[in-house]
């Protein structure tokens, strides 16, 4: 990218600044020229500058994919960067338990946890803050009350600590594997065992960052242990329930590709993101799955994995607690459709 860059005498900590269009930049469309001269602010970042009228081409306001000429004069004041402390927001919360020390949630699917780049607002740890007055500060600023996570399409019982005594005495209990996790996982296939343990390390990705890899000699690994049973089978596709011994940043989807059983609809791990009632009755080989859905009708577009109990000692009181979180709706439809055609058979 070669641009003449002009600074604006706006006294700024975020200044407008200018550039004018070279010919190699021509054609270009505003965004995609924006992100390189930005290369340090996300893509969300700019875009959000764009759509608040921050970004002039001869003086007025585009759109994001207006393309640019050359000699253009493009003026852009990059907006403040989002702050890491969660802001409150009414967001409803599925409340399974309180007291004065903790509470414990059914975190719904396409939830983020905590704020991170690109997801800043609509996370649970808003949430959270909007719904009570006090929560631990023990994991930082940026996460009040969050002991431990579920992946933002991972639905299930997550706990949260409203003091740092308790999050300490919680944190404790999962790192001496004291804790019990069960969830609920579609899976495409059947494994060839009734009940196993996969018994694997994971580390992290030698290329892309958002995934993780089975990789038993790096620096980066460690060990992971997952117990696993099969619930249910059908044609093709299997209900399983997965017992992670450690927790590894994507564990259970990570071992059930590993014995060729990815989780259903795992963009990351399985190579598909949705499933329409027609994809599924092809996927399975039975025209007669689900006769009266019609084929485009959606029916998943998340990974299917469920956290479904939770069981751990109370920070205080010592008492053993359990806590479940009934299957969500698009997961129990589908099971529906799956024992309908069994039974029918």
């Amino acid at each position: 990218m070669t641009v003449e860059h002009r600074e604006s005498e706006q006294d700024d900590s975020n200044p407008v600044q200018q550039f004018v269009v070279s010919e190699l930049d021509a054609g270009k469309r505003l965004d995609s020229f924006l992100a390189q001269a930005f290369p340090s602010a996300s893509r969300a970042r700019i875009q959000r500058g764009i759509s608040n009228g921050l970004a002039k081409v001869q003086g007025t306001p585009r759109k994001p994919s207006y393309r640019l000429r050359a000699d253009q004069t493009v003026e852009f004041q990059l907006p403040p960067a989002p702050a890491e402390v969660p802001q409150a927001e009414p967001i409803a919360l599925d409340l399974l338990y309180e007291d004065d020390e903790i509470a414990v949630v059914n975190k719904p699917p396409g939830m983020v946890v905590h704020p991170a780049k690109g997801h800043w607002s609509g996370t649970l740890a808003s949430a959270l803050v909007h719904h009570f007055e006090q929560l631990s500060q023990f994991g930082g600023p940026s996460r009040p009350g969050i002991v431990h996570r579920l992946d933002r399409d991972t639905s299930g019982v997550l706990v949260v600590a409203k003091t740092d005594a308790a999050h300490a005495h919680l944190a404790d209990q999962f790192q001496a594997r004291t804790v019990r996790k069960e969830y609920l996982a579609i899976v495409c296939g059947c494994p060839d065992r009734d009940r196993d343990r996969i018994d694997f390390p994971i580390g992290d990705h030698p290329t892309q960052r958002e995934r993780k890899a089975l990789r038993a000699d790096h620096s980066s690994s460690r060990e992971a242990q997952t117990f696993y049973e099969v619930a249910e089978r059908f044609k093709g596709i299997s209900l399983i329930r997965a017992m992670p011994k450690t927790g590894r940043t994507h564990q259970i989807r990570l071992h059930l590709s590993h014995i060729r059983c990815p989780v259903l609809c795992d963009k990351l791990y399985g190579g598909r993101s949705r499933l329409t009632a027609g994809e599924l009755r092809t996927f399975c080989r039975d025209k007669s799955l689900g006769a009266n859905v019609p084929d485009e009708q959606l029916l998943l577009d998340r990974q299917a994995l469920h956290a479904q109990r939770l069981t751990f000692a109370h920070p205080t009181s010592g008492q053993e607690l359990a806590f479940e979180a009934p299957l969500p709706e698009d997961m129990q439809q589908l099971l529906l459709i799956l024992r309908n055609c069994e039974s029918a058979n």
